[in-house]
């Protein structure tokens, strides 16, 4: 952390503690602050060597062109496109490092209308491309989009960020790639893990970019003893389209070949931290490839029939877990998604059609006329599956009553004649809102909740997210969040999993609006607080505070100060400031110590001696401006501890 020297700088700095010590949870601060340019251009200088064109060599052409600028006189233009995803590509991957978090800005534009993406793509290591959207400019005139964040893994090759949309020209101007600050989860809160060990596993979906930075490890590694796949082995990613049309040619279309390729890091990731993993999904009908359902896996060719797609299903259903068993045989998949969202709201199957026409239609329900296949997919789920791996029929808007009545009745009769299905996933994908608007209400979840224990069911609740509109209802998501909660904890002997969709707010899906426990920099929302407020965590729980230390941790009221314990500390063995007791003074120890002032957290016999930097026995507001002043260099080190006043 750089040294400032500024009366401003301390009265923000003041201005900040006071609030972040009012704050459920303190704000982190970056191990690095400063990001490091990797590359920039203005373009200025006509070089656009470090661009590449998506699409064959002879049609794109990249330039850097005077027909459009944001700034001076140059930006690059990829011209002469004869597709929408023909455009600039920018690669990674010779410039960065893996389990590196970037940041990438940029203007764009169209020629005449700006409906511009922003994507990423990469090559794993079975050899397939993937790829995703990042962001949608749109507009007339140059639209910006700034700090996307970036990352990749070790597994990945190839990895660009590129431009794309439309057919006519797209200019880039004031590109700038840079290093992410780093930031590290807080250590000194409860695990969830650990807070909810009596009740059931607690868990959380991750897709490969989104663990890619070292920091989304270590909040897994506290908080988390279950993982979930977010896409990486969905059939979409791990069909191996080309040894699919390869064995066809040898006239067999029913055995579908799959790779693991997609999800490599994910389960290298379980595999060598040993963290229980949740699969998800074999049979569904969004992100499986429309010619999975087709003759000779030809996407224009005609529908297989229900003979066909039911050796398909249950070759494709035995070469997953064969495979999974036999590379990864030291990991425990201990559920899996088996049928994901056969059902609308209404209570009905899907209509029949392929996931191109919208997401009400079904491929499955075109081949087999109604959900008549979910019966046989369990089957062959039992069949194959590893030992100890239990089967679940999973779907949102689960609430819904119609909906509820509609997967209890189906469980109900599939499961008559044998135990096939052992439990029931609950997305709950829910809308917080402002409180009173919340969506659903918690009356209602729970109704939904109780019916789906009453089955006598293992359940799970799977897809865990709640959003709000802005920060401002923070207060009311965690409200929310903590009445779900506590429902779902009243049904703790029928729910053995609870999964959160995804680690920080700015990975969700859905994003904008806020869904989860922890911000962009780690941190935990006021809704973490919530859910962990007033659990007992077991004293063997990896987050006991000095658990090897005699001493007692002094807990103070809002209405008391800090207290001075009356155990004898060298002065030689003080940390002047140090309140968090990191071997470190920075602004997370006014921040520990603001929260210990105002009751909301303790502080060690050591921390107090370290934070009573003005030695009047009592850790006080004067004391966390002493230490403030510290850090910003208006005092120094030698010059502590200060006499009472």
């Amino acid at each position: 952390m750089k040294k400032i020297n500024s009366k401003k700088t301390l009265a923000a700095l003041l201005a900040f503690s006071c609030t972040a010590a009012a704050m459920p949870a303190f704000a982190a601060v970056a191990e690095e602050a400063d990001s490091t340019i990797i590359y920039s251009s203005d373009f200025e200088d006509g070089d656009v060597s470090a661009w590449t064109n998506r699409g064959s060599t002879d049609t794109t052409v990249i330039t850097a062109s005077e027909d459009n600028a944001v700034s001076g006189t140059k930006s690059l233009c990829a011209g002469e496109r004869s597709k929408s995803w023909n455009g600039p590509a920018f690669r990674l991957d010779d410039k960065c490092e893996p389990g590196v978090a970037y940041l990438v800005s940029a203007q764009a534009m169209g020629q005449w209308y700006t409906s511009v993406t922003v994507s990423f793509q990469y090559t794993d290591q079975g050899g397939e491309q993937h790829y995703e959207n990042l962001a949608n400019l749109n507009g007339n005139g140059w639209q910006e989009v700034t700090d996307l964040k970036v990352s990749y893994t070790e597994d990945m090759t190839d990895v660009y960020i590129y431009f794309e949309g439309g057919s006519d020209n797209i200019y880039i101007d004031d590109f700038v790639l840079k290093t992410a600050p780093v930031y590290h989860p807080q250590t000194d809160i409860v695990s969830l893990k650990d807070a909810y060990a009596d009740y059931f596993k607690i868990g959380t979906a991750v897709t490969t970019k989104e663990l890619a930075p070292a920091s989304t490890k270590e909040l897994i590694l506290k908080h988390f003893n279950s993982i979930t796949a977010g896409n990486e082995l969905k059939p979409d990613a791990i069909l191996d389209k080309n040894a699919c049309l390869a064995l066809a040619e040898t006239g067999d279309d029913e055995n579908p070949q799959i790779s693991l390729a997609s999800a490599r890091s994910i389960l290298n990731f379980a595999r060598d931290n040993n963290i229980p993993v949740r699969g998800h999904v074999l049979v569904w009908h969004q992100q499986t490839p429309t010619w999975f359902f087709k003759e000779n896996y030809d996407e224009n060719g005609e529908w297989v029939s229900k003979e066909k797609m039911l050796a398909r299903m249950e070759n494709y259903i035995k070469n997953v877990f064969a495979a999974v068993e036999e590379e990864y045989p030291d990991v425990d998949f201990y559920a899996w998604d088996v049928v994901n969202e056969c059902w609308l709201d209404g209570g009905v199957p899907r209509d029949p059609g392929s996931q191109e026409e919208g997401s009400a239609k079904s491929p499955w329900v075109q081949i087999f006329g109604d959900n008549s296949f979910i019966k046989p997919a369990f089957e062959f789920a039992k069949k194959y599956a590893p030992e100890g791996c239990k089967l679940y029929y999973n779907d949102f808007n689960e609430y819904m009553p119609q909906k509820t009545d509609a997967i209890i009745q189906m469980v109900e009769e599939i499961n008559a004649d044998g135990h096939y299905i052992d439990g029931i996933g609950l997305q709950s994908h829910l809308d917080a809102r402002s409180g009173s608007d919340a969506f659903p209400s918690v009356n209602v979840y729970k109704k939904a909740l109780d019916k789906f224990c009453a089955t006598g069911l293992d359940i799970q609740v799977t897809e865990l997210d709640a959003t709000v509109n802005d920060t401002d209802h923070f207060e009311e998501q965690a409200q929310y969040y903590s009445d779900i909660m506590d429902t779902i904890v009243e049904h703790k002997d029928e729910i053995s999993a609870v999964v959160f969709w995804g680690t920080t707010d700015d990975m969700s899906w859905r994003a904008s609006k806020y869904p989860l426990l922890f911000n962009e920099d780690y941190t935990a929302k006021p809704a973490f607080d919530a859910i962990v407020d007033g659990l007992e965590v077991p004293e063997t729980s990896e987050t006991e505070t000095q658990a090897e230390s005699e001493t007692e941790t002094v807990t103070e009221t809002e209405s008391e100060p800090v207290t001075e314990d009356s155990s004898e500390t060298s002065a030689d063995d003080i940390l002047w400031g140090d309140a968090n007791s990191d071997d470190t003074v920075n602004i997370l120890d006014v921040i520990t110590l603001n929260k210990a002032i105002l009751g909301k957290d303790s502080l060690t016999p050591e921390q107090i001696k370290n934070a009573d930097v003005n030695q009047n026995n009592v850790p006080d507001s004067t004391d966390s401006l002493t230490i403030l002043k510290l850090i910003v260099g208006l005092i120094t080190a030698d010059q502590l501890p200060l006499a009472a006043e």
